[in-house]
């Protein structure tokens, strides 16, 4: 997506700013049409999720997350320029970890990377 608010909200996203970040992709969720309009849709509910988690509301957390992977299901492993099973990744293990009720807070948040490109450790 070449909207310079999209890379801007994906640099929210990575910074942990939930609430900015969701203001972001919300903003371009509605004016969205066609095939991203949904991966928008997961993304932003897995960054609301990490605002609930942040507030100590584990149930709004694990409810959104499951959300957010569920809409991210139909797509393969890019979509938006972003890579997807990275994503759906640091998420699902996130959401195992909630479900399971185990301790989150050693758990990475989802992380969104551009497509492609390497994880550096």
């Amino acid at each position: 997506m070449s909207d310079p608010r999209f890379g801007q909200a994906v640099a929210l996203f990575n910074a942990g700013d939930w609430y900015a970040c969701h203001d972001g992709f919300e903003e371009l969720w509605h004016e969205c049409q066609g095939p991203s309009r949904k991966a928008l849709q997961g993304i932003l509910q897995i960054a609301v999720s990490q605002l609930h988690l942040q507030r100590g509301n584990l149930r709004g957390a694990t409810v959104l997350l499951g959300e957010g992977l569920g809409r991210l299901q139909a797509y393969g492993p890019v979509q938006l320029g972003l890579d997807l099973d990275h994503l759906r990744s640091g998420a699902q293990a996130l959401l195992t970890a909630l479900q399971q009720q185990r301790p989150v807070e050693a758990l990475p948040a989802p992380q969104l990377r551009p497509a492609g490109s390497r994880e550096i450790r």
